[in-house]
């Protein structure tokens, strides 16, 4: 059952897990605020906090994995958040009250970061001897929002245009239904590699070279903090310019479709690097998709950016997953992935709101967006300084 076909298999099931957590559960948020935003009478201070409320329950969940994961088997803690995910991404859809909301956010964020932390390890245990399907592998793994984002973004625009904004409760709803469905086969995925990242309570003497990695982690966190206003906000930027339910559409689905080609484009950078070019690559990238559309105005400046930052916004954990695996034992990924993914979390919780206070602040996202932008291109600077260790 360990045949190359199989493990394929379990790879693409196991990206099932990034559908939801990251492209129902959080990207999805980005469709439906524009349309929560006019039904509740929301500023862009207070559609940037629920984000950012999403991303504080994800500081809380990357920090309970980071203290848990080598504890409790990576495959337990996927499944559970699973499940989990999946049932606050649904009740999402049954309040309108703003502190409520709040909550399903936080809970909902709380449980994506097993999820999205324990897949990594098991992503990163696949193909352990060759290198290059092992980099495919890890890169699939978080192409899967890829997936999600295409379904959101088929379904949304088209609810929303037929309901008007009042639907985003069903939305949710929707999203919480099919997150369940998608438990089956990524749980099963997991099941079958519950003894490849187990936890391992003697691996606790191991400290993380935090030291010689500091680079990656400073990249890595301004990635988090710019990236997040992007997928927040560019919906709500699009509403602004009057475009269409279809253009929206397109965008969503560009991103979605790009990301699902990503590993395919990246897998060799990842195969071949074991410093921090691949991140800083993915920062240059995504800044690139953030900032053209500031510049190059219209539907053909939207898909590009569009296709740019779908193209990279994935590969960006993906590179600090591979950089953990090439330089550190094996006992070590789960803990590395979970500091990354605190940070990560810590510093994408900076990004909605502030870029929420400057588009209240200029009467436009745009000053927002072109913040972010400016945050990636510094991350790459410092990534491009990570040596192997």
């Amino acid at each position: 059952m360990n045949s190359s076909r199989h493990l394929w298999l379990i790879a693409c099931s196991l990206s099932l897990g990034i559908c939801v957590s990251n492209g129902f559960a959080r990207f999805a948020y980005g469709l439906i605020l524009p349309h929560m935003q006019s039904d509740l009478l929301w500023n862009y201070s207070q559609a940037g906090w629920i984000n950012t409320a999403n991303a504080l329950g994800y500081v809380i969940g990357a920090v309970l994995t980071f203290l848990l994961i080598r504890k409790i088997p990576a495959a337990l803690l996927f499944a559970s958040g699973m499940i989990a995910t999946s049932v606050f991404v649904l009740i999402s859809g049954t309040s309108d009250n703003f502190w409520l909301l709040t909550l399903w956010r936080i809970l909902s964020g709380i449980f994506t970061a097993p999820v999205f932390i324990a897949g990594s390890a098991l992503a990163a245990a696949l193909f352990p001897n060759d290198k290059q399907k092992n980099a495919l592998a890890i890169a699939l793994y978080f192409g899967g929002g890829g997936l999600g984002i295409i379904i959101s973004g088929a379904m949304l625009p088209a609810l929303f245009t037929l309901q008007g904004s009042a639907a985003w409760h069903q939305a949710w709803l929707i999203l919480g239904i099919l997150s369940l469905i998608l438990c089956l086969p990524s749980i099963w995925a997991a099941s079958c590699l519950l003894t490849a990242v187990a936890g391992k309570k003697d691996g606790g003497s191991q400290t993380l070279p935090i030291r010689q990695m500091l680079p990656l982690f400073i990249g890595y966190g301004f990635f988090a903090a710019g990236y997040i206003v992007y997928i927040t906000f560019v919906v709500a930027w699009m509403k602004e310019l009057s475009a269409t339910a279809f253009m929206v559409a397109m965008v969503w689905i560009t991103t979605g479709l790009a990301s699902v080609i990503s590993p395919f484009v990246w897998r060799r950078i990842l195969a071949r690097y074991d410093n921090g070019y691949p991140l800083a690559l993915t920062c240059i990238v995504v800044a690139a998709g953030t900032l053209l559309p500031l510049v190059l105005r219209g539907n053909i400046g939207l898909l590009l950016s569009a296709a740019l930052f779908g193209i990279a916004v994935f590969i960006g954990p993906g590179a600090v997953t591979n950089f953990s695996r090439k330089n550190l034992p094996q006992e070590s990924w789960g803990h590395a992935v979970a500091a990354f993914t605190v940070l990560f979390s810590i510093c994408q919780t900076i990004g909605p709101v502030a870029a929420g206070a400057i588009g209240d602040l200029w009467g436009s996202i745009s000053n927002g967006m072109f913040a972010a932008g400016v945050l990636l291109l510094l991350g790459a600077m410092v990534a491009a300084r990570q040596k192997k260790l």
